[in-house]
């Protein structure tokens, strides 16, 4: 499964980014090991997320949010229930860059 999440930053800021393994990025970003913006940035809390088959459409998808305003991420984060935490239960051990 791939994914493509959205952070709220320590500073109320937004990232938006992709990977093979929701559960282990997201404690990578806190620990300080993950997007240099999220090491400035600390800590992270996921707001969103949604699933993908491949990493093509993850990173399409990454690529699709990434050009929307602030209040557009904003509107799209608040336009779904609460992300469901029990994909940080378990993931694949793969990683993404």
């Amino acid at each position: 499964m791939n994914y493509t999440y959205i952070l709220r930053c320590g500073d109320g800021s937004l990232y938006t980014g992709w990977t093979n393994n929701l559960k282990k990025r997201l404690e990578d970003h806190n620990l300080g090991h993950g997007a240099k913006y999220t090491r400035a940035h600390l800590p992270v809390m996921l707001v969103y997320y949604e699933c993908f088959d491949t990493k093509e459409e993850a990173m399409k998808r990454e690529a699709a949010i990434k050009k929307l305003s602030r209040s557009q991420k904003e509107r799209l984060i608040v336009s779904r229930p609460a992300p469901d935490f029990s994909v940080l239960v378990s993931g694949s051990t793969e990683e993404a860059p």
